[in-house]
């Protein structure tokens, strides 16, 4: 387990690093199909590497590449739906769940296909400030969607938080990456602490592919900058729409 959790470790860092999202999506498939791991161990694995990459990948943008109140507004509400999502996980069938997983990777498959072109809104004008009498409420919806997805599913909730941030808030891409980042930070911290007494971890898979994910996060992080934005999501879109047919597949035949 160690090899294959190093290895996809690398993989789940580095999508990460270089678009702010989707390398959560990738993590649960990739610990229950290329690790072995059953779901229930999984979700709160993949939220201890989600969590811990992205506070990595979050490094190089700390000087102004971060919206730290809304990141806050944004985050909060998640922490409790995180844990109304972790009780709802319990209780659902696993092929059930991984049927559910496979339908939000299409969706957040066929979203990369398309520009997140920053227009301004409430939450970022297009002259500065905030409009926080519509932002806010626009802001908290979205964290509690958010939390309880990785509640539900065990991802930080990345692939919905860039799109969100971008055409609802009204976000520029110059602080998206960075603030979704923090987000997934928070929201994995908070459905691992709702997930983590009700199963017993394996430490040494954990912290290899933690620490895989880290590493390679930190370098994509820095990586990102020279690259195309545009070749990044659809090639990222086209791996995630591969690995949603895959997982639809094992869901069906059991």
């Amino acid at each position: 387990m160690i090899i294959p959790a190093l290895v996809l470790g690398l993989l789940v860092g580095g999508l990460l690093g270089l678009t702010g999202a989707g390398g959560s999506i990738l993590a649960v498939p990739a610990l229950v199909y290329g690790v072995g791991m059953p779901l229930p161990e999984a979700i709160p694995t993949s939220l201890v590497v989600v969590g811990a990459a992205s506070a990595v990948a979050v490094l190089p943008r700390l000087r102004g590449g971060v919206n730290w109140r809304l990141a806050a507004v944004i985050g909060a509400p998640g922490i409790a739906t995180a844990f109304l999502g972790s009780l709802v996980s319990a209780r659902i069938e696993p092929r059930v769940l991984l049927g559910v997983f496979a339908v939000i990777m299409v969706v957040a498959g066929v979203r990369m296909f398309f520009p997140t072109k920053s227009v301004g809104g409430p939450c970022a004008l297009p002259g500065g400030g905030t409009d926080w009498r519509h932002c806010l409420p626009r802001a908290l919806a979205t964290g509690a969607v958010v939390g309880f997805l990785t509640g539900l599913l065990g991802v930080g909730g990345g692939f919905l938080i860039v799109p969100a941030l971008t055409l609802v808030l009204g976000l520029p891409m110059a602080l998206t990456v960075g603030t979704s980042l923090v987000i997934i930070v928070i929201n994995s911290a908070a459905g691992f602490l709702a997930h983590v007494g009700a199963v017993q971890l394996d430490w040494a898979v954990v912290g290899v592919f933690a620490a895989a994910a880290m590493a390679a996060s930190f370098v994509a992080g820095r990586l990102a900058r020279g690259l195309s934005d545009v070749v990044l999501k659809r090639g990222f879109a086209v791996l995630v729409l591969l690995v949603a047919a895959y997982v639809a597949t094992r869901a069906i035949i059991g």
